[in-house]
């Protein structure tokens, strides 16, 4: 081979490996820049929430339990005197869950349906809260730090909202602006059989017993609270 034919043959060679590690490096980008074992992204810190309801006092635990009510299996009904949010379920049974109600003077009652649904909710204080409270955010992007948890089901014709909380210490206290508020996952659990639709029944603060009961229905003091912004 002459010296032309052997300088082609090593310049096609040379070629065809820088060629391959072009394509290799705009195929593996982040392996070029980084090398293959790179470390792995982090998801961020809300998106587990912490199992949060192991805190909580044993009746306010999520759990099934017998419950009579003329309401149709996929109901939310809301015990606002007993801190209860019972979702019904068919054979007169219903998952119970604990939930903080409004503090005095903001508690409620009516029947609304769940108009929308929102993962890791961004929350926007309303006029008449920022009103009542001027140093309130005027927006707070959802995650960990967001007072709307991990979920949010939004009540038709209100303000009002199904929520998370990053103040898992609040549940079974009246302490809010009228939202109903649960520990993160059992809001995620909630959020999981909920279409939108959903009918809410609020129960108002006389009411403890009445067409729809628990059966039995436990007793205990009702907790109360200072605090609280939603």
């Amino acid at each position: 081979m002459n010296n032309f034919c052997r300088f082609a043959a090593t310049a096609a060679i040379v070629s065809f490996t820088a060629g391959a590690s072009i394509s290799t490096a705009i195929a593996n980008p982040f392996e070029a820049l980084f090398g293959q074992h790179r470390a792995p992204v982090t998801a961020p810190a809300y998106a587990n929430p912490q199992d949060d309801g192991s805190e909580l006092r044993a009746d306010l635990r999520r759990q099934i339990v017998n419950y009579r009510t003329s309401e149709a299996p996929g109901t939310i009904i809301i015990d606002t005197p007993n801190t209860y949010l019972y979702f019904v379920l068919p054979g007169g049974k219903a998952v119970r869950y604990g939930i903080g109600v409004g503090r005095e003077g903001f508690t409620w009652s009516g029947v609304k349906t769940v108009e929308r649904k929102a993962e890791w909710p961004d929350w926007t204080p309303p006029p008449e809260m920022i009103a009542r409270q001027p140093y309130l955010p005027r927006f707070v992007a959802g995650g960990a730090t967001n007072p709307l948890g991990a979920r949010a089901m939004y009540l038709s014709g209100s303000v009002y909202r199904i929520h998370g909380t990053n103040a898992p210490s609040t549940i079974g206290t009246r302490v809010s602006s009228g939202c109903i508020r649960m520990v993160n996952e059992d809001v995620i659990d909630l959020y999981s059989r909920v279409t939108v639709g959903t009918k809410v029944v609020v129960l108002p603060m006389h009411e403890r017993r009445g067409p729809v009961a628990e059966q039995p229905m436990p007793q205990r003091r009702a907790a109360t609270g200072t605090t609280g912004i939603y």
